[in-house]
């Protein structure tokens, strides 16, 4: 079995400093080590992170053009948290900071989810799973 020790998203972003003005209000915080002009590293989670490259640095990584998240979805950021109530809290702290909601919230009882996409389009879902809830068929 693989076994990952960290994950790293990378995410383009057309304006590094209003994206970690964004990130900040959402309630992330970031590793100074990994932060400069073209970069910041966004701390998620205990070994969960995502780098926020400006656009021009990313594309030193990739061979492709860079996907306009604002036009087409390439991925979907989604976040597990605690609570409910910390659901709610995340989203409206995306709302507002700008962010906005790109679907319905769905309940499912023992799942809750909501969505908020970021300043460059970048789709994030923040959701509740009670696992003791959960059907069992």
């Amino acid at each position: 079995m693989t076994k990952i020790n960290q994950i790293f998203i990378n995410l383009p972003v057309n304006d590094l400093n209003k994206s970690i003005e964004f990130f900040t209000k959402v309630g992330f915080t970031f590793n100074p080590q990994f932060t400069d002009e073209n970069a910041t590293c966004m701390i998620i989670g205990e070994n969960m992170y995502a780098m926020l490259l400006t656009e021009k640095y990313f594309s030193t990584f990739i061979t492709k053009p860079i996907a306009d998240a604002k036009k087409a979805t390439e991925v979907i950021t989604a976040l597990s948290v605690s609570s409910r109530d910390e659901v709610e809290s995340i989203i409206e702290k995306a709302f507002a900071a700008g962010g906005k909601q790109y679907k319905d919230p769905i309940d499912y009882g023992w799942m809750y989810n909501r969505n908020f996409e970021d300043l460059d389009g970048h789709q994030w879902e923040i959701f509740y799973m009670d696992m003791s809830a959960m059907p069992t068929e």
